[in-house]
């Protein structure tokens, strides 16, 4: 099985679809710098690192763009609580 994480700008959220599944990242977007609001994880992916992977995907994103991050939404901020290779994005 593979996963893309995919920037969905005009829903203004990140992406990943495993087996049917959707879970999302969503972003609000100002200047320079990507406002992560809310994450949400379907029931069914729940506990199989989906979240995580969605995060890091879009994290990558956000630095490929030269961008920064602001974690308005817990699950971002635990993420990058745990990473600290990850936190220089911070806005």
């Amino acid at each position: 099985m593979t996963e893309h994480v995919t920037n969905n700008g005009g829903e203004q959220r990140y992406e990943i679809v495993v087996d049917g599944d959707r879970a999302i990242a969503a972003y609000e977007r100002d200047g320079d710098t990507v406002v992560f609001t809310h994450t949400e994880v379907p029931p069914a992916l729940e506990g199989q690192g989906i979240g995580s992977r969605l995060i890091k995907g879009a994290l990558d994103d956000v630095r490929r763009q030269g961008l920064h991050v602001i974690a308005g939404c817990s699950f971002v901020a635990a993420h990058l609580e745990r990473h600290p290779d990850q936190q220089d994005l911070l806005a």
